[in-house]
């Protein structure tokens, strides 16, 4: 292991503000697009899980539950390295976790088909 004040002088050397600003300021518009591109997508699968909420008769006072289950499937679903029978036993543990909170299971289970197309795992 390489000597304590040696690292801490070459951090301080290589992480100076001027520094920082520079590399973010040339990732700033990547950034600012895979922001936007996210939030719209999110927003529109709040909307669609609100039609399904509708649909299913739950009152809107009992929406922000189903909605932060939603978000946590949205976040889950869009993980590039979990799709197929994974992704349906996470959804699984998912519902489990909100159905303990004394969510409704068939609504979960709505949520997750209908507005994910997450399929039940095979025992």
């Amino acid at each position: 292991m390489s000597d304590v004040t040696r690292r801490i002088a070459r951090w301080q050397i290589k992480c100076t503000p001027e520094r920082t600003k520079a590399t973010l300021d040339s990732i700033r518009e990547d950034m600012r697009a895979r922001y936007e591109a996210a939030t719209v997508a999110l927003s529109a699968m709040e909307t669609e899980v609100k039609q399904t909420l509708n649909a299913q008769g739950v009152n809107t006072i009992n929406y922000v539950p189903y909605l932060s289950f939603a978000r946590q499937l949205f976040k889950l679903s869009h993980k590039k390295n979990i799709s197929g029978e994974s992704l349906a036993i996470e959804a699984k543990v998912l519902a489990d976790k909100w159905a303990a909170r004394s969510l409704d299971p068939d609504v979960l289970a709505a949520i997750r088909f209908e507005n994910f197309s997450i399929d039940e795992p095979k025992p």
